[in-house]
């Protein structure tokens, strides 16, 4: 969330006025503006065999802004794990991989940069990554929409189950 206060000053004719009437200032309190961010609930990679490399399309992200002139989305993950999350039971979170892909929709003036764009631009999610961004000079309503991909490299190690995972998309 972004916050911001504004001051306006008198036009050349109010600073005339000020003169004559000791003058005013115009305080208006902190605005809040904000962006916000939606995605899919979960999704499935289905059966995948140990040393291969399952891939799902995550669903729609979407951000929606207002008055905001830039933000950016960050992705991030915890480990894939099953049973009671051993070294054998866990997939780490280094092993995954994402790429935001292009725009689905827009909304707004501005710039919309993919952190993303390709699928041979897929980063590791063993840290937080930008998933999209957007600026403009505008103060102004916008939205962007894209479907992202996830690559879940299974270890040649990993045991039988079902994994379970955490997939963070965030807005400021």
């Amino acid at each position: 969330m972004l916050l911001m206060s504004c001051v306006l000053l008198p036009s050349a004719q109010g600073q005339r006025a000020q003169a004559a009437t000791g003058g005013m200032v115009f305080l208006i309190p902190e605005a809040r503006m904000a962006a916000s961010i939606t995605a899919p609930g979960t999704a499935s990679l289905g059966s995948v065999e140990a040393g291969r490399t399952a891939t799902v399309k995550l669903g729609q992200v979407r951000v929606n802004s207002v008055a905001v002139r830039e933000w950016t989305a960050t992705v991030s993950a915890s480990d894939f794990t099953t049973g009671a999350g051993t070294a054998a039971e866990t997939i780490a979170r280094s092993n995954l991989s994402y790429w935001s892909g292009p725009l689905v929709s827009k909304t707004g003036p501005g710039t919309w940069s993919p952190g993303q764009p390709a699928a041979n631009n897929a980063q590791p999610l063993d840290t937080g990554r930008k998933a999209f961004s957007y600026t403009t000079v505008l103060s102004t309503s916008s939205s962007a929409v894209w479907q992202p991909t996830l690559n879940v490299s299974v270890p040649v190690t990993a045991v039988t189950g079902t994994y379970t995972g955490t997939i963070i998309h965030s807005v400021a």
